[in-house]
């Protein structure tokens, strides 16, 4: 069983508190091998221009094979799905909404004609499914969506020819059409697409972009969207299809077909086959981002960050032109097997002219994914009495664990998070740790058995979560290992984009009085357990049946806590809120989601708690929102909540160019005016020392670092999915509802979701630094009651020294 990862809506929520853009940055992890060799390239291996590449309509047809794999998965959810609902004209009637929606969530392609014309369908769906074994209305949807990107994709050239783009009228945008009606026809549509277009341009404008680079570089995206779906084949259309069936039935159902389903087991088992480079295709070029340290591309030596990708090899084959590919395709191309060859056909980043070519031949390898597992801190506070107290930190991004859908019995790369924690427990208390926060802010689930083994580290025994399934049976999930490794003081942060598991061990720690819990308004809600299954078992061997049918994970019982409270829908609710953007946020958290699971309660469990926060929570809280309420930093969340409310109730943006100018100005300047306010504070900064896995059984501590800064985080996963596919290393699916039919801008940007603020920015987590204030007036209650490892005596309010 496992749950899923991160969170629906974590991305479309920062676009909009980040101004609304509607473009987005697309990566992926690229796939990996082992050492490279430099040649000339041969003639041969020149590439053909995109610009000279014509785009073919896609001519798609269902075959008995897409039948197949439809009915096996249509018939799992109907007998093993949690609610046990049958594939009848009511869910077909939500089903087809599902599928349109899929292609078309801002309702600026379908026409009303289409949608009368595909109204036949509404309920019959079911039976082309489970009698006919037809899929033709899955098909026959997708030509017509891509019929309509096509016209919206010839018109905008002919407004990038014609138009003359000026903004000084008091015209607006709606931003948020996924309510609004569809067009009534093409003058309505184009009526739209002209309004995006003028929006995007005003985008590139405000940019600093001259006209020409701007008709270019939006000719450019138009046209790569075009040619993604152009490459589309029936597997492409079966994802998105089955995956809308799936989420009839709930959230975080999903139809994972061979790639998505790879890229669920990276996720899990944090480790990747290929060549160990994070890709992006900013102008339709597959581009290096970042070369994951100890992957065959960073051994080579060979390849560097801004390297573009023009041709895919495979062995000694041929080249494959990747030019304006679809990154997910290039994706595959790359990656693959252990020990096989690939080589790539390279334009340098140091070129001195794009002509350049180079062929790097690498061998792929295994890559752990180090930078997402669980890693931590050591940071000395001194405690109102002036003695040094060590607070260790643990960030967990995912409760992952070692998943095989090959079938292979090897277990030399067995990944468990649990197993990780413990390792840097001990080395945490190894040297002084007094105070512990478990980091949970961005960890979307993962497995139920690690969050379970995670739970037992830091109570006694007993009951962790409660199960019920489809039948009402209820089982009971326990830690039954008496030995705690961590007895002392401990702070849990939690988030909105906390989901599943990481929702299971916060409630746990919270029923058993163990740990203070510190946060947003509410984790996200998602109490339900998924089930993955491959369809290949369920499937007689055929000859029509050549592709592999993927996975089916489907919510098959519920979450409740010790206390019989489902986390479903309602989440947890810290023991201590603080201000955040998100907690006002109507895009975040289970309930924005289509056709979640209902919140209920069963009957509690059987279990002792320990009662450690009760006695000293309300000294807690009085301390925190004294704190809270005289922090400059929080102080501007209060500002930001306060603009978010007005965008959040509004949904338009101004296309006057100097309203928007002014707009921005005011933002730079709000922007350079905390940054300098910030440098201004005379801030005593903690020694901090960063552990990673690397470090646990090496003698004594790395070097401390000059300043505290949070824990290194992947910008990726904060975006993710609690039922999605993955987190960072999952590639971008064509089911993505903020994707499809929408051209796609590789260059926007993605700001944090606090303050509104680049969140690579020096800037120190101030979240963090609350929740370590926290932890060291509870250990300084705590050690009233019950005594702490010894701390060393500095004068008040000053930091030791390295």
């Amino acid at each position: 069983m496992c749950g899923d990862h991160a969170v629906r809506g974590a991305v479309l929520w920062r676009r909009l508190i980040g101004g609304l853009a509607l473009g987005w940055a697309v990566w992926v992890w690229g796939p990996g091998g082992l050492t490279a060799v430099w040649a000339a390239a041969a003639p041969e291996t020149v590439v053909e221009s995109a610009a000279e590449k014509p785009i073919v309509p896609p001519q798609l047809k269902p075959s008995p094979a897409d039948a197949r794999i439809a009915y096996v998965a249509a018939r799992i959810l109907e007998g093993q799905h949690y609610t046990r609902q049958r594939l009848d004209d009511e869910v077909s009637s939500r089903f087809l909404d599902r599928y349109l929606e899929s292609f078309d969530p801002q309702h600026l392609h379908f026409l009303q004609s289409d949608l009368r014309e595909f109204e036949f369908y509404r309920h019959r769906l079911d039976d082309y499914v489970l009698r006919r074994f037809d899929l033709t209305p899955a098909f026959e949807i997708f030509q017509r969506f891509y019929e309509r990107l096509q016209q919206r994709v010839t018109y905008v050239e002919e407004l990038l020819r014609k138009e003359e783009f000026r903004f000084d009228t008091d015209e607006r945008i709606e931003v948020d059409r996924r309510k609004a009606p569809y067009p009534r026809d093409m003058t309505e549509a184009r009526k739209l697409w002209r309004e995006r277009l003028r929006y995007e341009y005003l985008q590139e404008k405000l940019n600093g972009e001259k006209p020409e680079q701007i008709t270019n570089t939006l000719w450019r995206r138009y046209q790569r969207n075009l040619r993604m779906f152009s490459e589309w084949d029936n597997a492409d259309v079966l994802q998105v299809f089955l995956n809308a069936l799936a989420h009839v039935y709930d959230p975080h159902s999903d139809y994972l077909g061979k790639q998505q389903m790879e890229n669920f087991a990276m996720g899990m088992n944090l480790a990747l086959e290929g060549i160990g480079a994070e890709l992006t295709a900013p102008d339709g070029y597959c581009t290096i981002r970042r070369l994951i340290p100890g992957g065959p591309a960073e051994r080579s030596k060979k390849l560097q960050p801004k390297d573009r990708i023009v041709g895919v090899a495979q062995g000694d084959g041929p080249f494959v032109d990747v030019v304006d590919m679809n990154l997910n395709k290039v994706v595959q191309l790359i990656r693959g097997p252990k020990g096989t060859t690939v080589r790539l056909l390279v334009i340098p980043a140091d070129a001195p002219d794009p002509s350049v070519r180079k062929v790097v031949t690498l061998v792929r390898d295994r890559i752990r994914l180090e930078d997402q597992a669980a890693k931590a801190r050591l940071v000395e506070w001194p405690d109102e009495n002036g003695t040094v107290r060590r607070i260790g930190i643990i960030d967990l991004p995912s409760f992952y664990s070692t998943m095989d859908f090959s079938g292979s019995e090897d277990q030399s790369d067995y990944r468990s998070c649990a197993a990780d924690v413990a390792r840097l427990l001990g080395k945490l208390k190894a040297e002084g740790m007094e105070g512990l926060i478990l980091d949970l802010r961005r960890n979307g689930g993962g497995s139920l058995d690690e969050a379970i083994r995670i739970t037992g580290f830091f109570i006694p025994k007993g009951p962790v979560v409660q199960v019920r399934d489809g039948e009402g049976r209820v089982t009971i999930k326990e830690d039954r290992d008496p030995r705690m490794l961590w007895d002392g003081p401990m702070v849990v942060l939690t988030s909105r984009f906390s989901a599943s598991a990481s929702e299971i061990v916060a409630a746990a720690l919270q029923d058993y009085g163990r740990a203070v819990l510190v946060g947003d308004a509410s984790t996200h809600g998602k109490g339900t357990v998924q089930a993955p299954s491959l369809l290949r078992n369920f499937m007689r061997p055929s000859a029509t049946l050549t592709q592999d049918p993927g996975l089916l994970k489907y919510t098959i019982s519920k979450f409740y806590r010790a206390n019989g409270e489902s986390t479903q829908l309602k989440g947890v609710v810290p023991d201590i809120v603080l201000p955040s953007v998100m907690n006002v946020s109507k895009d975040i958290g289970e309930a924005a989601l289509d056709n979640p699971l209902p919140w209920d309660t069963i009957e509690s469990a059987r279990f002792e708690p320990l009662n450690w926060v009760a006695p000293y929570l309300e000294e807690l809280r009085k301390r925190s929102q004294a704190r809270v309420a005289a922090s400059q930093d929080f102080a501007y969340v209060r500002e930001d909540i306060e603009r978010f409310l007005k965008q959040q109730a509004d949904r338009t943006l101004s296309l006057n160019e100097e309203e928007r100018k002014r707009e921005k100005e005011e933002m730079e300047a709000r922007r350079k005016a905390r940054q300098k306010e910030r440098l201004t504070r005379q801030e005593v900064q903690p020694r901090t020392w960063e552990i990673t896995l690397a470090d646990v059984d090496k003698p004594g501590l790395p070097q401390p670092v000059s300043s505290a800064k949070p824990v290194a985080r992947s910008r990726e996963g904060a975006g993710s999915d609690p039922g999605g596919e993955t987190n960072a290393v999952a590639a971008v699916s064509p089911t993505s509802a903020v994707r499809i039919g929408e051209p796609v801008d590789p260059d926007a940007d993605e700001e944090d979701s606090s303050t509104g603020e680049d969140s690579t920015s020096p800037a120190h987590d101030f979240v963090m630094r609350e929740a370590e204030m926290i932890l060291v007036d509870y250990m300084h209650l705590w050690s009233k009651d019950r005594p702490l490892t010894a701390g060393r005596t500095v004068p008040a309010g000053a930091a030791s020294q390295p």
